[in-house]
């Protein structure tokens, strides 16, 4: 069985996530979405937030889990018996970084790999970061991601659901 992780902050999760993720649940046995609690980027949403966003906007998906993260990427895919790291790439601008971490990774756990993939291009603009400015400023998100996340955000930012 394939195990394939897919790290990130999710802050919060975007149909450009989700793309990716239905996508790979065609082509691997089981997917771990790994929700970074990542302090040093001051998400907006907290952890089990994040985490619980993502378990709605995915429960029609049958072999994922969603599991909130502090520890090492490397290290967390070794305790969750995974083989894969899977990336999303959006545009060439990523592609430096994404082979950074794909190279460390693979200097800290030689036997693992990393996928990336792209999203479909119709979401390869979004980005966690543009929606959270979009919905601060009182934008319009709901093309951009599921009803539940843009109640979270309308009420975080506005106080109205």
């Amino acid at each position: 069985m394939t195990k394939v992780i897919y790290p990130g902050t999710f802050d919060p999760i975007t149909n450009g996530h989700m793309d990716i993720i239905e996508r790979a649940s065609r082509m691997f046995d089981h997917i771990v979405v790994a929700i970074a609690e990542s302090p040093h980027k001051k998400p907006l949403l907290d952890l089990e937030v994040r985490c619980q966003l993502a378990r709605d906007v995915l429960s029609h998906i049958p072999n994922i889990e969603v599991v909130g993260f502090n520890i090492l990427l490397a290290r967390f895919v070794e305790e969750q018996g995974g083989q894969v790291i899977l990336r999303g790439l959006r545009a060439v601008s990523d592609f430096e970084y994404e082979f950074q971490l794909a190279n460390m990774n693979r200097a800290l756990a030689p036997d693992l790999e990393t996928v990336f993939l792209t999203p479909d291009e119709k979401h390869s603009y979004i980005s966690s970061t543009l929606i959270r400015e979009i919905a601060r400023l009182n934008g319009d998100v709901h093309k951009f991601v599921h009803p539940e996340v843009e109640k979270v955000l309308l009420e975080k930012f506005h106080g109205k659901a």
